[in-house]
């Protein structure tokens, strides 16, 4: 029975799919409530049922589902009527009318959720066509309005932009345009801030949240990450295959958690107050085995000598304005004079945010790049190797020692290759042993990684996301490398599975003899495995510091501005919006000695012990230090 104060009402909601081996249920007996004004998060991992659920309140679920159970929405736009969702026609007039209307979805990932043949003004402005009838030009002047609205600072420019064209941050807010166009009475956000930076999720965060109260809007909130949970949700309800495990109010979830599955993922996020040499706890712990991994170290190579070199780094791209033969625009600097030493057996982490330059140097490190100036050396067991220049047999040794883990565990492997062919590939290019001697080395990669040596003959669609992350670095470790690039290698994956990515890497590293370049922008995950950090803004280093360091006494208010956007699953540490500055903005307010001048420009100052920021050069060290 639905009560006057409920916005949706979920009862008994059971949804499966019919296949060949017989029924998956995806959700049993699902119960949930929205209510008006108010924030529902619903929490749980990949494959716990919740964008099924969300799918089944928009009414796209594929035609081989099977509903039963009611979904209850009651408009208060037409007071005192309540519909039941599921009992509408799939294509039938009644859930068109109230789809992208009266009920609107953010999608989790916006490049494929948007047409690249479209501007998006064309897209936001369909929506209104849809269900409006308003005149073009006055659609035109609706979409602006809300383009501005969701934070784009040139309404009449974005409006004839397309998707490509726009950063992942950008894009989101297109999104979210798209789906309040029309003042919807219910927002369904599915993972609306995954793939996003800490600073431009905080962003989106404080944005959906005023839009919220505004527009006086209640919002169904998908996600695994507990952190927004706590800044933005009034109530909880927490999902595991399929089943409602716990449901409260956000203060007695966070405060009070019953359920072990809950106290499990709290366990499994990496939180800063974590003790040096303390684990993750994993939902379900990863068994790995690395002794008869071939090419297993004997003897760890001592820490501390400086394993790569990099001097100088810097690296431009031209833009044009528009068209293919429009006017090119000044070239745009992605990394200027960037400068660090990676020390064996350690692992740096390296932070920022989208577009400031990490993955631009990781792809010159694997010379997917090459640099405008600027050099990169390699200290192997046989001397040093000049990385930007190399030819021949040096070539194919750096091909050997520098491996890559990349940050989307599907697009990164071939769907037509088994896993034993992705495995044993490497191993084929660089002649590794004979197929006998290959198929041993193959074998215990999956041991080594934790996998079931029966999974050989797979293909990659039928692994989930952190087994096909595994699997990535498996092919990583093949050839016996010094140095893994981590790009982004957890940001797609579910709490959970994160901690036993990040466990794996940890066990790797420490039996394998591993270095690492850790790429994130998840300042928690960073602060859990590295051991040192540089912080990068607009394509250079602005702060470099031992991890303990860093993280306890950042100096350059970059650094302190992003520390400032993580949101801490805590009810006692909410996020400070009023802190946390627009990317775009955030330079005018730091203080002086961190702001280049005529007479004055920037380098990097030694704070001692290992601890570097940019600032002016006339500047005394001394005053630096908080």
């Amino acid at each position: 029975m639905v009560t006057a104060t409920d916005l949706l009402r979920v009862e008994d909601l059971g949804i499966s799919f019919t296949t060949m081996g017989g029924p998956i249920h995806a959700v049993r007996n699902a119960s949930l409530r929205v209510l008006p004004g108010k924030v529902t998060a619903l929490v749980g991992e990949s494959g716990s049922g919740k964008s099924v659920t969300s799918q089944a309140v928009m009414g796209i679920l594929p035609n081989t589902a099977n509903v039963r159970g009611r979904i209850l929405f009651s408009d208060p736009a037409t007071p005192g009527k309540t519909v039941d969702l599921l009992e509408m026609p799939v294509d039938g007039e009644e859930i068109r009318a109230i789809r992208g209307s009266r009920i609107a979805k953010i999608f989790q990932e916006p490049m494929t959720s948007l047409s690249p043949l479209h501007t998006i003004g064309n897209q936001i402005g369909e929506v209104l066509a849809i269900h409006t009838d308003l005149p073009k030009a006055e659609r035109r002047a609706r979409t602006e309005e809300m383009l501005g609205l969701v934070g784009f600072k040139n309404p009449k420019r974005a409006h004839d932009m397309y998707s490509f064209e726009l950063s992942g941050g950008l894009r989101q807010r297109a999104m979210i345009a798209m789906a309040l166009i029309c003042r919807p009475a219910l927002l369904v956000a599915d993972e609306p801030t995954t793939a996003l930076d800490v600073t431009i999720q905080a962003q989106i965060l404080q944005l959906l949240r005023e839009l919220q109260q505004k527009l006086n809007m209640a919002m169904l909130l998908i996600t695994h990450d507990l952190g927004v949970v706590a800044n933005v949700a009034d109530e909880v309800v927490v999902m595991y295959h399929g089943e409602v495990m716990e449901a409260g109010t956000v203060e007695d979830i966070f405060r009070n958690p019953s359920h072990p599955y809950l106290k499990g993922l709290m366990a499994a996020v990496p939180h800063f107050d974590m003790k040096p040499g303390e684990r993750l706890k994993a939902l379900r712990e990863i068994p790995i085995n690395v002794e008869h991994l071939l090419g297993r170290k004997k003897e760890v190579a001592p820490k501390g000598d400086v394993l790569l070199e990099v001097r100088d780094l810097s690296k431009s791209f031209v833009t044009r304005s528009s068209g293919w033969f429009g006017k090119s625009e000044p070239p745009v600097k992605a990394v200027d004079g960037v400068s660090f030493d990676i020390k064996r057996g350690e692992c740096l982490g390296l932070v920022g945010e989208s577009g400031c330059g990490k993955t631009t140097v990781s792809k010159i490190l694997m010379r997917a790049l090459t640099p405008d100036s600027g050099s990169v050396i390699y200290h192997g067991a046989n001397g040093p190797i000049d990385v930007l220049k190399a030819e021949g047999d040096d070539l194919r040794t750096l091909r050997t020692k520098i491996q890559m883990v990349f940050q989307d565990p599907v697009s990164s492997l071939s769907p037509r290759m088994t896993i034993e062919n992705v495995l044993s590939e490497p191993l084929e290019i660089h002649n590794r042993g004979d197929a006998k001697q290959r198929s041993e080395k193959v074998k215990s990669l999956m041991e080594a990684i934790g996998l079931d040596k029966r999974f050989l003959k797979r293909y990659p669609h039928s692994f989930s996301g952190g087994q096909r992350q595994r699997i990535g670095i498996a092919r990583a470790i093949a050839l016996g490398p010094d140095l893994v690039v981590c790009d982004e290698p957890v940001s797609a994956l579910d709490v959970s599975v994160q901690a036993q990515i990040l466990n794996l890497l940890k066990d790797l590293q420490k039996n394998l003899g591993l270095t690492y370049l850790f790429i994130s922008h998840n300042l928690a995950v960073v602060d859990y495995m590295a051991d040192r950090i540089a912080v990068m803004y607009a394509g250079r280093i602005v702060e470099l510091a031992p991890r303990e360091v860093l993280m306890r006494k950042p100096v350059h208010p970059y650094t302190r501005a992003l520390l400032a956007a993580v949101p801490f699953p805590d009810l006692n540490r909410p996020l400070d919006f009023g802190e946390i500055r627009a990317t775009s903005v955030l330079e005018k307010g730091w203080a002086p000695q961190f702001r280049a001048d005529e007479q004055d420009s920037l380098s990097p100052a030694d704070l001692g012990d290992g601890h570097f920021v940019l600032a002016r050069r006339n500047v005394d060290a001394r005053e630096l230090r908080p």
